[in-house]
């Protein structure tokens, strides 16, 4: 099996600042936790902090209620059953199950309800009930996520290379699906247009995290005085050009779909359109280069303009005329991700004709 070795290390570049997050705040959660607390083993504080700053996307906000919630529902149940009923199996399934339980009718996040069973087995067998002892994991686990949240304020990640990295491989795959879609057209080729079909159909998941960076990067900026300046970048550019990126993969693989339709029925496709989808997948390529400059994408938009402007006006027969509403759509899509209103992306179609 091939390692794509470059991409791991450049994953690993990325990532480097959410390590050193963790790793600084991990140490310094357990010093805080036993030499200004008094805990003797405050394993809960550097847990909370991992977990509060994560190596990857999502709500860091929203982790830190969970896992604090967490923890008080698992030592809570903990602490309060095996001091009474004892440590044993069974007694260990009944305080994962009602610790668990309790967590999924209190919230639906999945964090609590592990981070509930987990401080539960904890409790039940490594670390019996004593004195304040579930006080002071609760303490902790409130520590550590208030020195998660600082770490991610006073070291905060590049917002702009997060939510780039992101964008630019949902923009890969939309230039992707549109080249192989073009290629399978020029070939005629059904087991190139089956491909190309598998290959959209897969791009959803670049988009979600696409969003998911977005809201990563946001909360970043929220929380960080050291990177507000970054707002306004991040909204009027990745912003706007996440919904309509999600649009043109949808119609991709609409493209995609009715392309293979095509090709397997034999049916008469327009000359043009495969290379209109190639300098389509071109601009997306310029588009994905041009979005991390403060200025606006005029080249992928001029690109994308050429496009729509070299789309003939003439209705075609069902098959070719399908193809060619998803590409006036897709033209109109990225459009709009460079900034254009709706009205204005439409605009630049050239009419069909009655």
């Amino acid at each position: 099996m091939r390692i794509d070795v470059r991409g791991r290390m450049d994953r690993l570049a990325l990532m480097a600042p959410s390590i050193a997050q963790c790793a600084l705040a991990a140490a310094v959660a357990w010093l805080a936790a036993k030499d200004l607390l008094g805990h003797a083993r405050p394993f809960f504080a550097p847990i909370a902090v991992v977990l509060c700053i994560g190596v990857g996307l999502g709500a860091r906000l929203r982790r830190v209620a969970e896992l604090v919630v967490g923890v008080a529902l698992g030592v809570g149940v903990g602490d309060l059953l095996i001091s009474t009923i004892g440590s044993g199996p069974w007694q260990i399934a009944l305080v994962v199950a009602l610790a668990m339980g309790v967590a999924v009718l209190l919230d639906s996040g999945s964090l609590i309800v592990l981070q509930a069973g987990s401080s539960a087995v904890l409790v039940a067998t490594l670390l019996p009930p004593s004195g304040t002892g579930g006080l002071d994991r609760m303490v902790d686990a409130l520590l550590g996520g208030v020195l998660g949240i600082a770490a991610v304020a006073l070291i905060p990640a590049d917002t702009a290379a997060i939510a780039h990295r992101h964008a630019a491989a949902a923009l890969d795959a939309l230039a992707l699906a549109l080249e192989d879609t073009a290629e399978a057209l020029e070939k005629t080729d059904p087991e190139l247009a089956a491909a190309a079909l598998e290959e959209a159909r897969g791009t959803q998941k670049a988009v979600e995290q696409f969003a998911e960076a977005l809201q990563t990067s946001k909360e970043i900026i929220a929380i960080s005085p050291l990177r507000r300046r970054r707002r306004r970048e991040l909204l009027l550019r990745y912003e706007t050009a996440l919904t309509p990126v999600d649009h043109a993969l949808r119609n991709t693989r609409v493209l995609a779909r009715r392309a293979l339709v095509a090709v397997d029925q034999g049916a008469p496709v327009p000359v043009w359109l495969p290379g209109a989808l190639h300098d389509l997948s071109a601009a997306v390529l310029l588009l994905r280069d041009e979005l991390p400059s403060r200025r606006e994408p005029e080249g992928a938009r001029s690109a994308i303009l050429a496009v729509a402007a070299a789309l003939p006006g003439d209705r075609e027969g069902f098959a070719a005329g399908v193809l060619v509403a998803q590409l006036r759509s897709i033209v109109v899509d990225l459009l709009q991700a460079t900034g254009a209103s709706h009205e204005e992306a439409a605009a630049a179609l050239p009419p069909l004709a009655d």
